[in-house]
């Protein structure tokens, strides 16, 4: 696969690279003349240790003297400019390539999970895992996602002209892309979020999904028309409905997004419907189609109301297919059943939208509310409330009868909760139950936080004790996670919720977040806290005669969750609940792992088949034994004591603040949300976001979050005789490998080369060797456990991609360290160049994160 990515992707790289030196713009042949000695001077410094000012300057002194501050200046944009749309091309040369550099019959994929169902005779195994399985992609709103709705038009419009190789198309869209702007002028708003989210579930869910269910119909030869499990992919949506820490999303904007999402979804089936009318032309179907068509036109665009629900128009449709089939033998039965399939799995909602908030919002909203109502002697008084215990008050509010849309609050946060949740029940009104039916309580501590949200539930939304909600904790931090199984043992002791989760099947969704997690305690300690947060949260609900469904809070980049995520899935035995696969899927991981029809279906399959394979095959040797948890608690143990040692550094918020681009985050014009939590002065730890804080990592080519610790670890277990051990566990354990195989991607990123001046600062000296030190044990350590010769040795495909990638933003690394060098020894001289330094940063950022892909 090494050579044939050479062949497809890095040698048609060069060839249409050159493409953009034709271009008819101003100055473009010298920027892309000059870009290669730049780059040639970056890698040439940066390994005799020079840092980026000195880097930048002899390329001037060099190449181009006699030029003014401001000629350097408008060469330095130019050159950013001329890397982001390499690095679009990149993007859309790889993607076009991406049947011929992947298997897609290979490991994970649906022809490989039959081949292998009818060699091991497990056929009626698979249907029976299928009937109960579900895989939920839960699209999110976090600004990692760099392009404007617009170019993604033109990057889908270039990687088909490449596959074509239409060399003048090719042209004209690199010209066009010249001609675009490549950042927003203006931060999006969530309603603005959700609209370019909308394009992926129009463009590439709603035909990957289908498609994706029907390979495994016509390879179990079974007859799609008596498919039943409509929950086997379902796409959830948090763009519009995640309030946590964004004040920017409202109820009103939660209605506006769930109407985007209806109108998104039926203007997909108009499209399908002309198409079905102009092949279903025969005597008795083409009158049913052609009103279904009519009814679903007036339903997009006069707004009538045809259809109660999605219930109607399956069953007009099936009205149609006995006709076709009795009269007509089933002529163009295929499309109508594929047509039908999509009604059944996107129903009038298209994608389910979660609510979202911080359970110390509902903390405040609850003091509120009893302060109001105690005035009007309807409750205790807030002071009354806190002098309870804990297992008081949720008595209390479980006992707590009122109206309380029948009230007045002044407090605007009261008054925007009831309005959350009141929306929610006029979603399901309108796009039905699916449209929106959970909860997730953020920083959840206790049971009382979940309690408090099912009461406001209740109380606004509930009917005759019957609540169409699944109220969804949310554990991240490392002491969250370790409480996890005791706080969900009390709730389940509640009576009232115990009833509760009877309606809802018996099944209580944990979500448990893999980014804040690895903030508080590094990689380590955050992936295992996981696992093992997992296993007893299992056995606890199982105790209760309940399924856990675990929802994991995933990011792009391995510090973050992410990585090859799928291996996680499929190295999970009997010990942790498996019923469901749900997972956040966030910005650039959307675009590159789900951005084509290509991409999107060979990931959907590799997800799918994650979930599926340990049921049906019963894979043993992916079973960790006791011993080898006891060693990863070691090993989790001396990793979580290397990270603290960094994270508790007096020098460790300062370098942050001072030495990387993380201020700066927020003047990007990527998302709505703000970069911390908390609006008050100065840089505290705990408010900073994840994406932030692993971004700005990873833009410094640091990533500190994906592998600090992982060599002390290892190191430590090895001096003290388990070397061997950790050997025979990697290749026997796909978990450990995995772990492993994703801090390596980490790694293959960091290049502290880059950073080398930073190894003699004054302030930052010693804190930049501590990192470094760290950096050359992991890569040593992972290498010696793994036995393999250089990092991502058993991937060179994805090697391949990132060292490719990395080579092509060097010279925006090497800019972006020259402006964050002059900003900050700021002289007078170059104080009224403040704000394009300011620029320089951030217009580098999004060259650098959109070639990584994954990396915030």
């Amino acid at each position: 696969m090494y050579s044939k990515y050479e062949e497809q992707v890095g040698s048609r790289f060069h060839i249409y690279n050159s493409l953009f030196l034709n271009l008819p713009f101003q100055n473009i042949s010298r920027t892309g003349t000059l870009l290669p000695l730049l780059l040639r001077e970056c890698e040439s410094g940066f390994e005799r240790g020079a840092s980026a000012i000195e880097i930048i300057e002899t390329f001037f002194r060099d190449y181009a003297p006699n030029t003014s501050k401001q000629e350097q200046f408008d060469m330095l944009f130019n050159f950013i400019q001329y890397v982001e749309r390499q690095v679009a091309l990149f993007d859309s040369i790889e993607d076009s390539a991406f049947e011929q550099v992947h298997d897609l019959a290979g490991k994970g994929t649906v022809p490989a999970l039959l081949l292998r169902t009818e060699f091991e005779k497990k056929a009626e195994e698979l249907k029976a895992r299928l009937d109960e399985f579900s895989l939920r992609l839960v699209l999110t709103a976090h600004p990692t996602q760099f392009y404007p709705g617009y170019v993604l038009g033109i990057l889908t419009d270039l990687e088909k002209s490449i596959r074509e190789n239409d060399l003048a198309q090719i042209n004209l869209l690199l010209s066009q892309l010249g001609k675009s702007a490549f950042i927003n002028q203006a931060k999006p708003s969530p309603y603005d979020e959700a609209v370019s989210l909308c394009w992926f579930l129009e463009n590439v869910f709603y035909t990957s999904i289908p498609e994706t269910i029907e390979s495994l119909v016509k390879g179990l030869k079974m007859n799609l028309h008596e498919w039943k499990n409509n929950r086997l992919v379902v796409i959830g949506f948090w763009p519009g409905g995640d309030r946590d820490g964004n004040p920017f999303v409202t109820a009103d904007i939660t209605l506006k997004v769930a109407a985007k999402l209806k109108d998104s979804i039926l203007k997909c089936y108009y499209r399908d419907l002309r198409l079905l009318r102009r092949r279903l032309t025969f005597h008795g179907v083409s009158k049913i189609i052609t009103e279904i068509e009519q009814k679903i036109y007036s339903l997009v665009f006069s707004k009538e109301k045809n259809y109660a629900s999605p219930d109607e128009l399956v069953a007009e449709l099936n009205e149609a297919r006995t006709i076709l089939v009795r009269d007509h033998g089933g002529l163009f039965l295929e499309l109508l059943d594929s047509f039908i399939l999509k009604v059944k799995l996107f129903g009038f909602h298209f994608a389910s939208l979660d609510i979202r908030q911080d359970s110390r919002k509902h903390d405040a909203v609850w003091d509120s509310i009893l302060k109001t109502l105690s005035e009007k002697n309807l409750s205790l008084s807030p002071e009354k409330y806190a002098a309870l215990s804990a297992h008081d008050k949720i008595e209390y509010l479980l006992n707590l009868n009122v109206d309380l849309s029948a009230h007045v609050f002044e407090d605007s946060l009261v008054n925007e909760t009831i309005q959350s949740i009141l929306a929610i029940a006029t979603i399901q009104k309108e796009n039905g139950l699916l449209g929106s039916h959970r909860y997730v309580i953020s920083n959840c501590q206790s049971p009382l936080h979940i309690i408090e949200v099912f009461t406001l539930a209740r109380l606004l939304i509930g009917k005759d004790d019957h609540l169409e909600l699944d109220v969804v904790p949310l554990f991240e931090t490392i002491g969250d996670l370790a409480h996890a199984p005791s706080i969900m043992e009390e709730l389940y002791s509640i009576s009232v919720y115990r009833k509760h989760l009877v309606s809802r099947k018996d099944h209580q969704s944990i979500m448990l977040g893999f980014s804040d997690g690895t903030k508080d305690g590094g990689y380590l300690r955050a992936n295992w806290s996981i696992f093992r947060a997992k296993e007893s949260l299992t056995f606890t609900s199982r105790k209760f005669g309940l399924k856990a469904l675990f929802f994991d809070g995933r990011g792009g980049p391995p510090a973050r969750g992410g990585g090859n995520t799928h291996d996680f899935y499929a190295s999970l035995g009997e010990t942790i609940e498996h019923e469901e696969v749900q997972i956040t899927i966030q910005g650039q991981t959307i675009s590159s792992n789900f951005g084509r029809p290509a991409s999107s279906k060979y990931n959907l399959e590799q997800l799918l088949s994650s979930g599926l394979e340990g049921t049906v095959f019963k894979r043993t040797e992916n079973q960790l034994t006791e011993k080898n948890k006891q060693l990863l608690d070691t090993l989790a143990d001396e990793g979580y004591k290397a990270y603290l040692g960094l994270k508790n550094d007096p020098k460790f918020v300062p370098y942050l603040e001072k030495v990387t681009p993380l201020l700066t985050f927020g003047d990007t014009n990527i998302g709505s949300r703000p970069v911390k939590r908390s609006g008050g002065e100065g840089l505290k730890f705990e408010d900073l976001r994840a994406i932030p804080f692993v971004g700005s990592w990873a833009m410094m080519k640091q990533n500190i979050p994906g592998f600090y610790g992982v060599g002390t670890a290892l190191n430590k277990l090895c001096q003290q005789g388990h070397e061997e051990e950790l050997k025979a566990l990697y290749q026997n354990s796909l978990f450990f490998r995995t772990l492993l195989g994703n801090s390596m991607m980490s790694l293959t990123k960091t290049y502290y080369k880059a950073t080398t001046y930073l190894g003699k600062d004054p302030e930052f000296g010693d804190f930049w060797k501590k990192m470094y030190d760290e950096y050359v044990l992991s890569k040593e350590m992972v290498l010696k456990i793994s036995g393999l010769s250089e990092l991502m040795g058993n991937n060179p495909m994805i090697g391949e991609s990132v060292r490719l990638r990395e080579r092509i933003v060097l010279p925006l690394i090497a800019i972006q360290q020259y402006a964050l060098m002059h900003i900050r020894y700021l002289s007078d001289e170059n104080k009224i160049y403040e704000q394009r330094l300011r620029k320089l940063i951030i217009r580098c950022m999004f060259g650098i994160i959109n070639a990584a892909r994954n990396s915030a």
